[in-house]
């Protein structure tokens, strides 16, 4: 259980404007610092611009459990920035572009972190430009057979398109999206299923969820793994054999930012050790929970809480 892995964070790094002040994210980045913390061996592969908000990351990655020697610096582009607001406390983003992270270039460095890789995460919005859209993808064709390729679904209008999704989809064996993104995953792909829900039933119901993700576990031969969650309304796991449902957990909200890559990071740490899916659910709304429960995508991680958030999940795989 103490095995570590190589797990890879391929995207955006950002800084996140908040009202309160900026804090550093960026879902593959906040993917990575987070499966670092679970004890893998974690490296960012994004790219910052030769400027004061770049050094301020390099600044504020140094005390995270996370690689950040394989970054890109770009003397063009500055390092991307976010500006976040919120309205009945969800978070609605304004993506400034261009940014450096748009204009990763393919290094045979980074192939060669891809191919021995256990595990990498990469998104939808850093695919919004060609160029880093060619580079992620392939990385993700680069990686070994026995990788998992987690494809996280991060719809920002209007950087998503039915191609890049399609594209991605074929290339991962797990993919993650929230509830709000099935309906809208679905009719991108031009995908149909019987148990769409009648006007005005909501669309998270369980047998909703599960029949899409039979849906894409059909379409696209790769994948393994459907997850969808519902925020602290727990989430729905489903396998070509068996899937799993998860209540969640009450959380005193404080932003929200970064609890969706935390799940991610925790169903990937405990795929890679071999987990059922009743554990993969109880990891992922744990740390999902106490991400949102947090300020910002990179709070401070007292070893007494991660030690007691690890032994409630290990009473729940016992």
């Amino acid at each position: 259980m103490n095995e570590s892995h190589l797990i890879l964070g391929i995207g955006e790094l950002l800084w996140d404007i908040l009202p309160e002040g900026i804090r550093l994210g960026g879902a593959p980045a906040n993917f990575a610092v987070m499966a670092g913390r679970l004890g893998n061996r974690a490296a960012i592969l994004s790219r910052i611009g030769r400027d004061d908000l770049g050094r301020k990351a390099i600044d504020r990655l140094a005390a995270m459990p996370v690689e950040t020697g394989f970054l890109e610096v770009d003397a063009f582009y500055e390092t991307g920035r976010v500006t976040v607001n919120f309205a009945d406390d969800e978070p609605i983003y304004t993506i400034h572009e261009p940014a450096a992270w748009d204009f990763l270039e393919l290094s045979d460095e980074w192939i060669g972190l891809a191919g021995r890789a256990d595990a990498i995460c990469f998104g939808s919005l850093a695919q919004r430009n060609l160029q880093t859209r060619q580079t992620i993808q392939t990385l993700a064709a680069e990686a070994s057979a026995t990788c998992i390729r987690v494809f996280d679904v991060n719809l920002r209008s209007p950087f998503y398109s039915a191609e890049v999704l399609a594209e991605s989809m074929g290339l991962a064996t797990v993919i993650k999206m929230n509830e709000a993104e099935v309906p809208l995953v679905l009719d991108l792909l031009g995908l149909t299923i019987e148990e769409a829900p009648a006007t005005g039933e909501a669309l998270s119901t369980s047998k909703y969820l599960l029949a899409a993700a039979g849906r894409l576990l059909a379409e696209f031969p790769s994948l393994e793994l459907v997850a969808a969650t519902r925020g602290s309304r727990g989430s729905l796991l489903a396998t070509r054999d068996e899937w799993d449902e998860h209540p969640g957990f009450a959380v005193k909200l404080s932003d929200g930012i970064g609890a969706g890559d935390a799940f991610t990071a925790a169903i990937t740490h405990y795929m890679l050790r071999g987990s059922g899916l009743a554990t993969l659910n109880e990891a992922g709304n744990r740390w999902g929970g106490w991400m949102a429960s947090q300020p910002g995508a990179m709070p401070a991680l007292p070893d007494t809480v991660r030690d007691a958030i690890a032994a409630a999940i290990e009473r729940t795989a016992g």
